[in-house]
């Protein structure tokens, strides 16, 4: 896919839309993701929420049984909304690998 090819589609995305691509873009570029880190020896070096153990795959694997945001901070009091945020716009990012993670851990 060549950028030419996406140029009609960005050009119809709204305002927030574009905005929301543009930062996205940006952390992809940059490789870095606010509130996520990943560390060799802690969880296996996936993402995780910063401060914390909780790998990324795990809030996304809530997330898409269903569970609700709230459900989920009262479930993990520790982790604030903006962690979610952090988390969402990762797991977005990175579907492959969260549905990969997700496979993974499933069994064990």
């Amino acid at each position: 896919m060549d950028i030419q090819s996406i140029e009609p589609q960005v050009s119809r995305l709204s305002r927030a839309e574009k905005a929301e691509l543009l930062q996205r873009l940006a952390l992809e570029v940059g490789n870095t993701w606010a509130g996520i880190e990943k560390t060799n020896g802690v969880v296996g070096g996936m993402a995780c929420i910063v401060r914390t153990r909780i790998p990324v795959w795990t809030l996304e694997n809530y997330r898409r049984l269903g569970w609700a945001e709230v459900a989920i901070l009262e479930n993990f009091p520790f982790l604030r909304a903006a962690d979610l945020v952090n988390a969402w716009a990762y797991a977005d990012a990175h579907a492959e690998e969260m549905d990969e993670a997700i496979k993974t851990n499933q069994g064990a």
